[in-house]
């Protein structure tokens, strides 16, 4: 319906994003007189935290040879909504070089949204859980940005600010002596995002021709049939790199880049008659 396929893959990006944010976090435990005696390395994975939770309930005892391990943190996006406030003009474009330096691209401005993501952190104790707390909050006054390079064609960075809107506290220990407990903190953040459209590519014009007539008193001449002088105007480059405006001494167009530090060369051709 709306063209050919792409796919820049700015979800599957600022998922990365997210979770990239809480995998080093570390929870230490210690015996009665404050010695630490073990280091755990907090796992986290994308998935609701129903998922984990029925992972737990199905082996409280442990007495499989692979369980649910707390504590563990989870996250998953929960929704995504229009953010009229942070629109861009509609036609205006972002544009950047081709990786050959041959061609231009160019791209309609992206369209933001807020991405509604909620942390889920799981944990057999207090103890674990006000560690992990302590260690995502200090962090978020309330947002912490990323500089996120979303669309290789265009080589252009994206600050995406994550903000931290809320946290509630869950305790599942409900039932009798024998079920697992699992105290589960649930962290809502939105992270205020783009998606983005297709990428057009055009080549670099390195090449332009204008044809002038000069109108007199008798005559008004046909510029596209009859011209009187052409103006050729073509990027203008030297062996060594530097710029220059004389055509003849320039390197051939075609080895000039649209990076390259060139300069405009140009050439007048007068067709006067005698």
């Amino acid at each position: 319906m709306f063209g050919s396929h792409y796919d820049h893959g700015a979800i599957r990006k600022y998922i990365i994003m997210f979770g990239r944010m809480f995998n080093d976090i570390d929870v230490v435990r210690k015996d009665k007189s404050g010695n630490a005696v073990q280091s755990i390395r907090v796992p986290i994975a994308y998935g609701p935290k129903e998922k984990f939770l029925a992972r737990l309930n199905q082996d409280p005892n442990l007495d499989r040879k692979v369980a649910t391990q707390l504590p563990r943190l989870a996250f998953e996006i929960t929704d995504m909504t229009y953010a009229a406030g942070r629109g861009l003009n509609k036609l205006q474009r972002n544009t950047g070089i081709s990786s050959n330096d041959q061609s231009k691209v160019s791209q309609f401005t992206p369209v933001p949204y807020d991405i509604n993501i909620t942390l889920y952190g799981m944990f057999a104790n207090n103890e674990d859980a006000v560690q992990v707390v302590e260690q995502i909050l200090p962090y978020f006054r309330p947002e912490f940005t990323h500089s996120v390079k979303l669309v290789p064609e265009t080589g252009h960075y994206y600050d995406i600010p994550t903000v931290l809107q809320g946290m509630s506290i869950e305790d599942s220990y409900e039932a009798d002596f024998q079920t697992r407990r699992a105290i589960i903190y649930s962290f809502n953040f939105t992270v205020k995002g783009y998606i983005f459209g297709p990428v057009s590519t055009k080549g670099v014009i390195k090449r332009t021709v204008v044809d002038i007539g000069i109108p007199s008193e008798t005559f008004v001449p046909d510029a596209s049939e009859d011209p009187q002088s052409r103006l050729t105007l073509t990027p203008g480059l030297l062996a060594d790199g530097s710029p220059t405006t004389n055509s003849s001494a320039s390197v051939a167009t075609s080895t000039i880049s649209a990076n390259s530090n060139f300069g405009f060369a140009f050439d007048k051709e007068d067709f006067f008659n005698t």
